[in-house]
């Protein structure tokens, strides 16, 4: 993949080993980029109108929490990711539920690095690019790229970043059945591991939203073996059971704790 030039890239981080090879790299990328020894002001950083943060969450001591979060609700176009050591599931769980867009654990490749950064910059981008379009409404539903929420009657549906990445996704495709491997690598940003769930359990939990806010509607269809399509649909019968059961059932892969991690690891944004 080609890097993508014009990025404005801060990090806060003290590991001089790899602030040396990451700053060769960005270099010869062609990305600006600084670093910044701890916390700052957020009006500091809307004023260096950066694409991305990269954060060694450890460096910030016991307000890091607080600072990532701060910063991730202040500046919604800001993509944040945090590169750090030591790190446990719950703490990278935390971090992307208070807004990271992505953890990355060290040590780390500077390639891979600039690859997720890259990733998260390239969605930010197109939802920026979104935001002067109209909602989009289909059956019930109207979706805002403008607050990155579905609305059903005026009344949010609750989705998770993650998720409305994944229903705008499918939405925008008017009715073409789109591949999982395709849906993965768009929404998250990087090419799907062989046997990874992620994509059916997103799936599944949106269709218990839309389920539970407009259940008169069928939206998502699943194509076995393939994908999935958006195409609202009044429900007529057991038609909702039907699609319902379509997504992956109980105590496949996707349900066992290996795939659930998985899934709070590759993160829901709110």
């Amino acid at each position: 993949m080609t890097n993508q030039a014009g990025i404005r890239l801060a990090v806060i981080d003290t590991d001089r080993a790899f602030l040396t090879v990451l700053a060769n790299r960005l270099d010869g990328a062609g990305w600006e980029h600084r670093v910044l020894a701890g916390s700052v002001p957020v009006d500091d950083l809307v004023a260096m109108k950066l694409n991305a943060l990269l954060i060694d969450i450890s460096v910030l001591g016991a307000h890091g929490w607080e600072f990532l979060e701060q910063v991730c609700g202040a500046i919604p176009g800001l993509g944040v990711l945090v590169c750090t050591s030591q790190s446990t599931v719950a703490q990278r769980v935390r971090g992307l539920r208070l807004g990271a867009d992505d953890w990355i654990g060290k040590p780390s490749h500077p390639e891979e690095v600039m690859a997720r950064i890259e990733a998260v910059v390239r969605r930010r981008r197109r939802a920026t690019a979104r935001e002067d379009v109209g909602p989009l409404v289909s059956g019930e539903l109207e979706i805002r790229s403008d607050q990155f929420q579905a609305f059903v009657g005026g009344q949010s549906i609750g989705l998770t970043r993650r998720e409305f990445e994944l229903l705008r996704l499918l939405a925008e495709a008017h009715g073409q059945v789109i591949e999982r491997e395709e849906i993965y690598q768009e929404v998250w940003g990087y090419a799907m591991a062989h046997g990874d769930r992620s994509v059916d359990v997103f799936v599944r939990k949106l269709r218990q939203k839309l389920q539970r806010h407009s259940g008169g509607w069928s939206y998502i269809h699943t194509h076995f073996g393939i994908g999935y399509r958006f195409d609202p649909e009044p429900v007529s019968g057991s038609s909702e059971v039907a699609i319902e059961s379509s997504a992956a059932p109980e105590g496949t892969a996707a349900e066992q704790p290996g795939g659930t991690l998985h899934t709070e690891l590759t993160g829901d944004r709110r």
